[in-house]
């Protein structure tokens, strides 16, 4: 992870936005990243999911909603009252 706690992902279509890396962490053989488009209050968090194909390693938007809960609930843990995760 980048000193800064910021990286840059590519979209298949070839565009590119920046987040901030919140936490990381390798749950039931999965590898997470809780992310955020900003460090302020009420920013909007993504949780991605690590994928391995080969050499090449992509992070997927997690939508299962039984695996979106239980790795949330997960963070949520992990960093304490610092944050408030709401699904929606």
């Amino acid at each position: 992870m980048p000193e800064n706690g910021k990286i840059v992902l590519t979209a298949d279509d070839g565009s590119e936005e920046a987040f901030f890396v919140v936490e990381k962490t390798d749950i039931a053989g999965g590898s997470y990243l809780l992310v955020s488009d900003s460090l302020e209050d009420g920013a909007d968090a993504f949780i991605l999911k690590e994928m391995e194909e080969g050499d090449l390693v992509t992070y997927e938007t997690l939508e299962d909603e039984k695996e979106l809960k239980i790795i949330s609930k997960y963070f949520e843990e992990l960093l304490e009252e610092e944050v408030e995760l709401r699904l929606e």
